[in-house]
C-alpha cells in the first residue's frame, strides 16, 4: 500500500496546487486551474478560427490605429465593467468575496476557494487578466462583424470619457469646495 506524502502544512502533493519551484502550496497559487483557463481560451478561440473559416469569414488586410485604439479602450473598459462593478457581483460572487469598496461606484473582491474555482476567482478579480479574454472575444467580433463590433466598442469608449469627465467634475466640486 502507498501513502501520498502530506507536507508540515497538511496538504497533500494532489490538492490542485503543484509545488513547482516558487508555486508552493503556501503561496495557493492554483496552477491547475490557470492551465484549465488557458485551455478553454486556446479552444474558443481555435474553435472561433474553424467556424469562421468554415464560413468564409476573410480577416480584415489591415486594422486602422483607429480601430485598435477603439478596441483597446473598449477592452479596458469592460474589464473594468466585468471585475470592478457592483452590477456584475453577480458574476463574481461564486468565485470572489467582497474585500473592500473601491472609488465612484467600483468594489474590489477577491477570489477565494481552491483550484479551478480559485483560478476563476483570480481572474473575474483582476481588470488586467479579464482584459486578455475581452480583447479575445473583441477581435473574434472584429473579425466577423466589424461593423457591429465597432459600434459596441464605441459605446464602450463612450462610457469611459463618461467616466472620465464624472471625475473631473467631482476634482471640480472639490476644489471650489475647498
Amino acid at each position: 500500500m502507498t501513502t501520498d506524502p502530506v507536507h508540515e502544512d497538511g496538504h497533500d502533493d494532489h490538492d490542485g496546487h503543484e509545488n513547482h519551484e516558487g508555486y508552493g502550496a503556501a503561496d495557493a497559487v492554483p496552477l491547475a486551474g490557470y492551465a484549465v483557463l488557458a485551455g478553454i481560451f486556446t479552444a474558443g478561440i481555435g474553435t472561433f478560427t474553424a467556424v469562421a473559416r468554415r464560413r468564409g469569414v476573410r480577416l480584415p488586410d489591415r486594422v486602422p490605429p483607429w480601430d485598435v485604439a477603439l478596441l483597446g479602450t473598449a477592452t479596458y473598459k469592460m474589464s473594468r465593467v466585468l471585475t470592478r462593478a457592483k452590477i456584475t457581483s453577480f458574476v463574481r460572487a461564486p468565485f470572489t468575496r467582497r474585500a473592500d469598496q473601491g472609488e465612484a461606484a467600483e468594489v474590489m473582491d477577491e477570489p477565494r476557494g481552491t483550484g479551478v474555482r480559485r483560478a476563476v476567482g483570480d481572474l473575474v478579480a483582476c481588470p488586467f487578466c479579464t482584459a486578455t479574454w475581452v480583447m479575445g472575444a473583441l477581435v473574434c467580433g472584429y473579425a466577423a462583424a466589424p461593423r457591429a463590433t465597432r459600434l459596441a466598442s464605441a459605446g464602450l469608449g463612450a462610457l469611459t470619457v463618461s467616466d472620465f469627465l464624472h471625475y473631473a467634475w467631482t476634482w471640480t466640486q472639490q476644489s471650489t469646495e475647498s
